[in-house]
């Protein structure tokens, strides 16, 4: 009597179920990491980065108005024309310009940058386009 393929099929046929069940088991009954995922992570990451860009905007929008503010001589008020002396834009007028590009307002946006500035279509657009 010879040992055939048929014989050794119906050896090795338990032997790999057993082993495939049992891999199926320690995989399903593996703790789980209670961690963050890759995509929490980054979306946690991306939120911190967010909030720190925008406290640094304010922070430099805060400075600029206070230079704004004590660059008048004392008793004169403060210039509040859309144009600085220096060929700046006003900085009141960028930060409302800015609140309403982020609202969605970018068309009134460019009408008001235009009526305060008497700047073409063009450079108001794409001044707006850059906020």
């Amino acid at each position: 009597m010879g040992f055939t393929i048929g014989d050794a099929l119906l050896v090795a046929m338990p032997v790999i179920i057993l082993v495939a069940v049992l891999w199926a088991l320690a995989a399903a009954l593996k703790p789980r990491n209670p961690g963050l995922s890759d995509a929490e992570r980054y979306q946690r990451e991306l939120a911190a980065r967010s909030a720190a860009h925008q406290a640094s905007q304010v922070q430099a929008a805060t400075a600029a108005r206070a230079r704004t503010e004590t660059s008048t001589w004392p008793g004169q008020a403060a210039y509040n024309g859309p144009i600085l002396p220096n060929g700046q834009l006003n900085p009141q007028l960028a930060l409302q310009l800015q609140g309403m590009v982020r609202s969605g307002q970018k068309i009134q946006a460019i009408k008001l940058l235009r009526k305060s500035t008497h700047s073409d279509l063009l450079t108001a657009k794409n001044y707006i386009d850059r906020l």
